[in-house]
C-alpha cells in the first residue's frame, strides 16, 4: 500500500498535505498530495519503495495539526447498483487482502456529504457487508475487534468507496477524527464545545482527575461572556475570570468567579494556579509569546489557548509560531510537552495544549 487518506477540515486540504509531505521528508520518506476541494480529504502517495505502512509506522498521529485520522489506501472499489457486498468481496480478493488483518468494518463518508439517502445507506450496510466479509474470510472472528486494525469504507457516493485499513495503535479514537458533544443549554456560548474537545484530545480519558480535578484553579483570559469559564467551573474550578466585556449573570452566580476587568495580555495572578485558558482573537504571535510568559514565568501547570490563523499562508503562520514556542520552552530550561491540533470546534485557529511536566 503507497497511498495515505487524510482527512481535515474542509478547506483545510492543503495544510494537511503540506504538513505530512514535510513530516514524512524529516523521516527521510518523500511523496506527494492530491487536495480533494472542500471535501476534508487528501490522497497521500508515498513516491519511493517505502510503503505507506511504513510511514505511518513513524509518525504518530498526534504529532500533526491539520490531520484528523488518516487510514492507508487498498484502492478504489466501484459499486455497481445490484450486489455492492458481492463487489467488495471480489475487489479485496482481487488486492490480495488478508481476512486476519481485521475484524471490524467501519463505514465513512465525507464531513461535507448532505445525501441523506447516502447516510442512511452507510448506516445499514454496515451489518451486512460484514456478515458478507466473514463469511467469505475477508475479516477475522474477534470478539474484542473494537481495539484491533479495521477495515475502513469511505463512501464518496453511491457508486463509489474507497476500501482501506486504519492501524489501532496509530488512528483517532474518534470517527472521523470528531469527538461528538452536545452544548449544554447552561453554556454561556459555543465556544464552550472548543475546550471540552481539546480536553478530550490533549487529555488521556483515564487521567482526567489527574489534570482536571480537586478544586482546581484557573485563569481564563478573553473570558467573556464565560463559555471557557463556564468549562472550568464544571470541573469544579474557581476561575478568575479576565475581561473588560460582561460575563453571564449565571456563571457569576455560581460563586465559582471572579471578574477582572483588564486586559488579557497585560493581567498576571498574584499567584500561580492550575490553568490558564485563552481564546483572544489576536495575532497568533502574540498570542504565543504570552502562553511563554505563562509557562516560562511558573504561572500555570497547563496551559490551553488558540491561535488564530490568517487566511493566507496558515500552515506557514503555524510554523513561525511553533518554533517561538519550541525555541521558548528551550531557553526557560523547563520540561514541558507542547501539542496542538486544528480541532472539529475550531474554525480559522488551531489549539495548542503545554503542560509542565517538572
Amino acid at each position: 500500500m503507497q497511498q495515505i487518506m487524510l482527512m481535515c477540515r474542509p478547506g483545510f486540504e492543503t495544510e494537511a498535505g503540506q504538513e505530512l509531505m514535510d513530516s514524512a521528508a524529516a523521516c527521510g520518506l518523500f511523496g506527494y498530495f492530491q487536495p480533494i476541494r472542500n471535501a476534508g480529504l487528501v490522497r497521500f502517495t508515498l513516491g519511493g519503495p517505502e510503503s505507506a505502512f511504513e510511514l505511518m509506522q513513524r509518525i504518530p498521529l498526534g504529532e500533526l495539526v491539520f490531520v484528523r485520522d488518516w487510514f492507508l489506501v487498498i484502492g478504489d472499489c466501484p459499486l455497481p447498483a445490484r450486489d455492492r457486498v458481492g463487489a467488495v468481496i471480489e475487489f479485496l480478493r482481487g488486492a490480495d487482502w488478508q481476512g486476519s488483518l481485521a475484524s471490524r468494518l467501519e463505514t465513512r463518508l465525507t464531513e461535507t456529504n448532505e445525501d441523506r439517502d447516502l447516510g442512511n445507506f452507510a448506516r445499514k450496510w454496515v451489518a451486512p457487508l460484514s456478515r458478507g466479509l466473514r463469511e467469505a474470510g475477508l475479516l477475522a472472528q474477534d470478539s474484542d475487534s473494537a481495539k484491533g486494525d479495521r477495515l475502513e469504507l469511505l463512501l464518496l457516493d453511491f457508486e463509489t468507496a474507497v476500501v482501506g485499513l486504519s492501524l489501532a495503535d496509530n488512528r483517532s479514537p474518534f470517527p472521523q477524527g470528531i469527538p461528538r458533544l452536545r452544548l449544554p443549554a447552561s453554556a454561556p456560548s459555543r465556544s464552550a464545545l472548543k475546550l471540552e474537545e481539546a480536553w478530550k484530545v490533549f487529555i488521556p480519558e483515564d487521567r482526567y482527575l489527574d489534570y482536571l480535578g480537586g478544586g482546581r484553579k484557573a485563569v481564563d483570559l478573553g473570558a467573556a461572556p464565560g463559555g471557557w469559564t463556564w468549562q472550568l467551573v464544571q470541573q469544579g474550578m474557581m476561575v478568575t475570570a479576565v475581561d473588560n466585556g460582561p460575563m453571564n449573570p449565571e456563571l457569576m452566580a455560581t460563586g465559582h468567579v471572579e471578574h477582572v476587568r483588564a486586559d488579557g495580555y497585560a493581567w498576571r495572578p498574584k499567584r500561580a494556579v492550575d490553568w490558564m485558558v485563552c481564546d483572544i482573537v489576536d495575532k497568533p504571535r502574540k498570542t504565543a509569546r504570552l502562553a511563554l510568559d505563562w509557562v516560562g514565568g511558573k504561572l500555570c501547570r497547563y496551559t490551553v489557548f488558540n491561535l488564530k490563523l490568517p487566511m493566507k499562508k496558515r500552515y506557514e503562520e503555524w510554523l513561525i509560531c511553533r518554533d517561538i514556542l519550541l525555541q521558548g520552552l528551550a531557553e526557560a530550561e523547563l520540561n514541558c510537552r507542547l501539542r496542538a491540533r486544528h480541532l472539529y470546534h475550531d474554525r480559522e485557529e488551531i489549539t495548542c495544549f503545554i503542560e509542565r511536566l517538572d
